[in-house]
């Protein structure tokens, strides 16, 4: 600042005089400016140093972890879609596998309904034949039964009206010739 002074003075001497009578009268001292231009320095010096620069430096590492944040927050919405969608899918896979399941335990069932009405159906025939073969033999039995006794009742009959009493060579051959007749009127 004094050196612009003295240039300004050396320009124009009247000037000097003019710009000396400011300083003077305002009261600025040289040292005093300078003193406190150093002073200024060294706390501006200080407070960078152990104030802004601490400052500058924990607001740079929130930043820092801010974006690292905000980095793993899209990271992880990324990983939750992927999630989500294999999610998605797992329940797809497992309600067709479930359906499947269901689909076949229907057939078996009706596998077995039908297996099952066959064999009912067979058991049924068959018992249905056992019946038939036991009526057949007891008709046959019932029929032998009866003709038996109506060859006896023809041999009572016709001892009878014969007035005579059969010997057991002729009530044998009655027997058999009623039988016999019997057996063809029958067929």
């Amino acid at each position: 600042m004094i050196d612009l002074i003295t240039i300004v003075a050396a320009t124009d001497p009247n000037a000097a005089v003019e710009s000396a009578g400011i300083v003077e009268k305002f009261g600025i001292h040289v040292g005093h400016i300078v003193m406190q231009v150093i002073s200024f320095s060294i706390l501006a010096y200080v407070l960078y140093r152990f104030a802004f620069k601490p400052v500058f430096e924990t607001m740079d590492e929130r930043n820092s972890k801010i974006a690292d944040g905000l980095k793993y927050a899209e990271e992880m919405q990324v990983k939750l879609a992927e999630a989500e969608a294999e999610h998605k899918e797992i329940i797809k896979k497992a309600s067709q596998d479930a359906q499947q399941i269901v689909n076949d335990a229907r057939s078996v069932a009706e596998e077995k309904i039908s297996k099952s009405s066959q064999d009912a159906v067979a058991r049924a025939e068959e018992i249905i034949s056992k019946a038939e073969q036991q009526i057949e033999l007891d008709r046959k039995k019932m029929l032998t039964e009866a003709r038996g006794e109506i060859a006896r009742l023809v041999v009572a009959t016709t001892s009878k009206v014969l007035s005579k009493e059969l010997s057991g060579e002729d009530r044998n051959r009655f027997t058999e010739s009623a039988s016999s007749q019997l057996v063809e009127t029958s067929n």
